[in-house]
């Protein structure tokens, strides 16, 4: 025999309760950063997108050819040797510059370092100055017949290396960078080490852990987050290389050609070469490599966190 189906369940005081109504408040929050982050990223990346699908011939105009600028890319040896290029230089600078940035926190955050307020501003205060102005500065003490390296030569009747040689244009670089960037790493780590209760270091004191033992067991576990970001950040700016080298090209033209980094090179291509679509297609692959290489680094980061 069948169930028979309950009646339906009259509303309080046979009412019907009131629809709610959607809230838009939070979109009026939002809404104008969208609306900017709409126009001035997705709308150039879908314009790049657009006419990497292209190719601009002297006889036949611009015609589509799909996947094509991007089959030509990825033979491209030119393209290589940059990615190569840059790939060294993260290899070698980044974990150079963010081990000294960690040292100099870990000498900050310790209260022993004299002059410690004047010594962190001292070590910020190259982020502050514009990459065009310190790269003309270091470009200026790197020269050998007209900067500091040539006065030395002079003074002390001497030949020092050439700094801007093809062989070692890219230290020099390296360089600049670090000495850069020391400091806005540094005070990513400061913060970090401001946040660590003050009960763990009573406890070690207590347990009568050394300064080394501290650090090793405390303030390393500490950074571990803030070292992640850093190494992201880091990453992506080593891809992104253009400012130095651009800058540096007019004093060191034989060592700087213009496929030196990969947007050295879409830059060329663009301005000088007058060949967007392809520029186009090197940024879009250039900037899927950086995402890959980022993501793999923070998911491995993630997992050793966990």
């Amino acid at each position: 025999m069948a169930t028979p189906l309950p009646a339906a369940v009259p509303a309080e005081n046979g009412r019907r309760r009131p629809r709610r109504r959607r809230s838009w408040a939070g979109w009026r929050f939002v809404g104008p950063f969208l609306a900017i982050f709409a126009l001035v990223f997705l709308a150039p990346v879908a314009y790049s997108i657009y006419l990497s699908l292209f190719r601009t011939r002297l006889v036949g105009g611009t015609t589509f050819v799909g996947p094509d600028n991007y089959e030509q890319v990825l033979r491209d040896p030119q393209f290589w040797s940059a990615v190569v290029r840059v790939t060294l230089f993260l290899a070698v600078q980044v974990p150079v510059m963010l081990l000294i940035a960690l040292l100099v926190a870990l000498a900050v955050d310790s209260g022993r370092l004299y002059g410690r307020n004047f010594f962190r501003i001292a070590v910020f205060l190259p982020y502050a100055v514009p990459a065009v102005v310190a790269t003309l500065m270091w470009g200026f003490m790197y020269g050998t017949q007209f900067g500091l390296v040539g006065n030395v030569n002079e003074a002390f009747g001497i030949t020092l290396p050439d700094p801007l040689s093809p062989e070692l244009v890219l230290a020099s670089i390296g360089n600049i960078v670090t000495w850069e960037f020391i400091g806005y790493n540094m005070l990513i780590f400061y913060s970090a080490l401001r946040v660590v209760p003050t009960s763990l270091y009573e406890s070690a004191e207590i347990d009568g852990a050394g300064q080394l033992r501290v650090i090793t067991s405390i303030k390393l576990p500490a950074l571990r987050g803030a070292l992640l970001i850093a190494t992201i950040f880091s990453i992506i700016g080593s891809f992104q290389l253009f400012n130095e080298p651009s800058i540096l090209q007019s004093i060191a033209p034989n060592a700087i050609t213009t496929d030196f980094t990969p947007n050295l090179y879409a830059y060329s291509l663009s301005f000088s070469g007058q060949r967007f679509d392809y520029s186009a297609t090197v940024a879009i692959v250039m900037g899927l490599i950086t995402m890959v290489v980022a993501y793999v680094v923070q998911l491995r980061g993630m997992r050793e966190r966990g």
